[in-house]
């Protein structure tokens, strides 16, 4: 077997394609958690956005709402510690104050995509410049509250912790890395998992799903059969609120005890490929391959994740079809 590899491995210019991807096989199983974790920002998104479109409303403020959620969960932590303290409650090293600055973030994530369904819904205001407005401000606002606030270089109310799996789980033939992937996680990783199962489930196989895509398809017909598109809408594109808010959240209580300007920037978009890239940089394959990628600039590892975005995206954006009805306003008609 090794014989065959070294022959692969040898064969001029393509020998460096089996090369990497023999490099990528034995690397993903020491980077597999740290690539769930970097994928559960957009997962958050990718789950908003999905509910928003399925309800007819089109919702490109998503970031703006996670940024948002991202700072209010860190800078309410910082209000509440010296109230709440930081005494652990249990696992994952939850506090008091972490689950006020959670439950904040939440709030906040829905009060935002409220106001996205009001503009949106109500006042029939064009979708995508609601959603560009709530970006816009998101990011405007942040970025003058944390020159204010970081001055004196607050800490918030902690970081979940993952939980640990024993190493002779971990140490499993083939299945340990899998384990130590979906186990060695925090809280909101984990929500992630049960919300994305539970999600599919009710979107396809509820009576909640099936009014959802039934707005999103045919308000009109919807609405002669007494479903109340408008109430509809509303509900989920404030539920969608609150998935986005869990993805910011994650960033600043999950991820790192502190709020950076602009940190939701492409983070959900270029998960997987970002953690790989991380992995070239900080460890590099042997052999000629690994020769070859030293001599590339390390401004490249930073760029890959965004070429593999626009590789994905140029495969498969077309191929999907949205709901008929998504981005039209919707009026009732007069009762006579």
């Amino acid at each position: 077997m090794e014989a065959l590899i070294e022959l692969l491995y040898s064969i001029p210019v393509l020998g460096l394609v089996f090369q990497f991807g023999g490099y990528v096989v034995g690397i993903v199983p020491a980077i597999a958690p740290s690539m769930l974790r970097a994928a559960t920002p957009i997962a958050f998104a990718a789950l908003c956005g999905v509910l928003c479109e399925r309800s007819g409303v089109v919702n490109i403020g998503i970031e703006g709402i996670m940024l948002i959620a991202a700072f209010t969960g860190w800078y309410v932590g910082v209000l509440v510690v010296p109230l709440l303290g930081t005494s652990s409650l249990g696992v994952f090293g939850i506090n008091a104050a972490m689950i006020v600055a959670l439950a904040a973030a939440l709030v906040v994530g829905m009060l935002i995509s409220l106001l996205h369904a009001w503009l949106s819904i109500t006042v029939r205001a064009d979708q995508i410049i609601s959603g560009t407005i709530i970006n816009i401000a998101a990011f405007g606002v942040t970025s003058y509250l944390l020159n204010l606030i970081a001055a004196t270089s607050p800490r918030g109310a902690g970081v979940f912790t993952q939980l640990e799996l024993p190493q002779a789980v971990t140490d499993l033939p083939l299945v340990g890395w899998v384990f130590s992937m979906f186990v060695n996680q925090g809280p909101i990783t984990f929500s992630l998992l049960f919300i994305v199962l539970v999600f599919q489930v009710l979107l396809f196989r509820s009576r909640w799903g099936l009014r959802t895509r039934a707005v999103g398809e045919h308000p009109r017909a919807a609405e002669t059969v007494g479903i109340d598109v408008i109430w509809v809408r509303y509900r989920n594109v404030v539920i969608a609120g609150a998935l986005a808010a869990l993805g910011g959240a994650y960033l600043t209580m999950e991820g790192i005890n502190s709020f950076q300007f602009g940190m939701t920037a492409g983070r959900g978009f270029i998960a997987s490929s970002q953690a790989l890239g991380r992995s070239i940089g900080f460890s590099p394959p042997s052999g000629q391959l690994g020769d070859l990628l030293a001599l590339l600039p390390g401004q490249l590892f930073d760029a890959l994740p965004y070429l593999v975005t626009i590789v994905v995206l140029a495969g498969v954006i077309g191929r999907s079809i949205p709901p008929a009805a998504d981005g039209q306003p919707y009026e009732r008609e007069a009762t006579t």
